[in-house]
């Protein structure tokens, strides 16, 4: 029996579930200026000494200036200069867009004095070669926020130095609404979360395919507009992901229904889930050398309770957002955490197909958005095995009885004592989700237990259906049934029967 997932055990209290992009943060590099060999390179090919770096970005750098500045007059705005280091620009676009209104076209432009990447000319003694060497420094930064008719609300972040890195922002909940906007499908948006689409099917289908070719044109006409260095240069940007949020809500009719279940969910979460489960939600397998951020976080905040995963660069939320939806939210600041079986080619012009990290192209973002949809998946799954505390009762009641097979009998699992909890704790391990278990791995976990009884014991949990056993080869896996009970086991023991004695 599998999982009843949490949206299809309140199928008649939601409104429908959405897989959406949410927050995406892109980086535009200039291609040959974005590493110090072809920036080197650039000067040596059109006759410019190394040193005379800083005379060579300067007139470009005024062209960025100009450029912004006849932008603000031509649409009657004043550029404002950030002094303030907590200051936020989201909060003032708003009060813009409260007066000005959401039509399409440039609502403000900012300017920072921000760290940028940069060069250093620099010559070696010993080799006597002159280059450029990577340096950082700081540069005065420009925002450009304006409304696009397809991506939305959007900025332009551009640096006046070079290498005139750029940096963009949009929102994926903004361009679904663009998209529903043009099909004629009702909607209700309340800042970046959907409280009601007329179709969630549809819906779906669009966020599915998104046109990738059609946001790269996009952003060259951005950089054209808003980076004028580009056209004297006669240069291109390369554009790469550089953070990405995607979320799965689930979108309540009703607050109560949600809050009904909600805090005892997150409750529960806050005891249950393991580092080895968080690398399980993530696809991956935790190894005993992992040395990256992980652990568990619990925020609350004006929009709603908030529990946190994280491994490395990637945290994996779930919130109650305007207490009306249940967000499921995976948030990635380096795409390279994935590895799918992809394409790889070789620097000798050889190709293979492997296993290997996911490249940080814009092109990623469908490929990706596959791996963050499967990890909210597992997530899902998880929560509701949690949050189904009926079924797990009944099938309590089937695991702690004797059963008998082949005139054998195996006695029923005592979930109070120390030894079974033990057990099903051993089992919940992430590296056994994954990759099975066997009789050998078992028995390096419990020493004291010889071989017979090893193989005893996972003929008893086979027989009470909490292992499976796979094909011809003696692995392990745990069935739906086995996480369920294991899962309410635990849930049992650590946060009611353990705290009411220690009263």
């Amino acid at each position: 029996m599998t999982t009843q997932l949490l949206s299809e055990k309140f199928h008649d209290q939601l409104d429908g579930v959405l897989n959406c992009y949410d927050r995406i943060v892109l980086t535009g590099s200039l291609h040959p200026f974005c590493y110090a060999q072809g920036m080197t390179g650039y000067p040596y090919k059109h006759q410019i000494r190394i040193f005379d770096y800083a005379q060579f970005a300067e007139p470009l750098s005024e062209q960025i200036r100009e450029n912004a500045e006849r932008l603000a007059q031509q649409h009657g705005l004043q550029i404002e200069y950030i002094r303030k280091k907590n200051f936020r620009k989201e909060d003032r676009i708003q009060a813009i867009l409260k007066t000005r209104g959401t039509h399409p076209g440039l609502v403000h432009i900012f300017s920072a004095l921000e760290p940028c990447e940069t060069y250093k000319p620099w010559h070696d003694k010993s080799t006597h070669q002159t280059y450029l060497r990577r340096d950082t420094g700081k540069c005065l930064h420009y925002y450009f926020y304006f409304i696009d008719p397809d991506l939305g609300l959007c900025y332009l972040r551009v640096a006046t130095w070079c290498p005139f890195r750029l940096q963009f922002y949009f929102n994926g909940h903004a361009w679904l609404a663009a998209q529903l906007r043009q099909k004629g499908i009702a909607f209700d948006l309340i800042d970046n979360a959907f409280v009601h689409i007329a179709d969630y099917t549809v819906a779906n289908q669009l966020m599915e395919h998104f046109d990738l070719v059609l946001l790269h044109k996009s952003l060259d006409a951005f950089a054209q507009r808003f980076c004028p260095v580009i056209h004297s240069l006669n240069l291109s940007y390369q554009w790469s992901i550089y953070q990405a949020e995607y979320a799965t809500d689930l979108v309540f009719k009703r607050q109560s229904d949600l809050q009904a279940f909600y805090p005892h969910l997150v409750e529960t979460l806050i005891h249950t889930v393991k580092p080895a489960d968080i690398a399980t939600f993530l696809g991956q397998k935790l190894h005993g050398n992992y040395r990256g951020e992980m652990g568990n976080r619990f925020n609350v905040r004006w929009l709603g309770t908030r529990i946190k995963h994280v491994m490395g660069p990637i945290s994996l939320k779930a919130y109650d957002k305007l207490g009306l939806i249940l967000r499921i939210e995976v948030t990635v600041n380096d795409v390279s955490f994935f590895q799918p079986y992809r394409q790889v080619q070789h620097r000798n012009g050889e190709t293979e197909t492997k296993y290997a990290p996911m490249k940080k192209t814009l092109y990623s973002l469908a490929p990706l958005a596959e791996q963050l949809q499967a990890s909210t998946r597992r997530y899902l799954e998880f929560l509701s095995a949690i949050a189904t505390p009926e079924v797990g009762v009944e099938r309590l009641n089937r695991l702690t009885e004797t059963r008998v097979e082949h005139a054998h009998r195996y006695k029923g699992f005592n979930l109070l004592a120390e030894a079974d909890a033990a057990l099903l704790r051993l089992l919940l391990r992430g590296e056994f989700t994954i990759h099975g278990l066997t009789a050998r791995a078992v028995h390096k976990l419990l020493p004291e237990k010889t071989t017979g009884q090893i193989s005893r014991l996972l003929k008893r949990l086979r027989v009470h259906g909490l292992l499976k056993k796979v094909g011809r080869h003696f692995k392990y896996y745990l069935t739906e049934l086995g996480r369920e009970i294991a899962t309410m086991a635990l849930k049992l023991r650590e946060l009611y029967v353990i705290p009411a004695l220690a009263h």
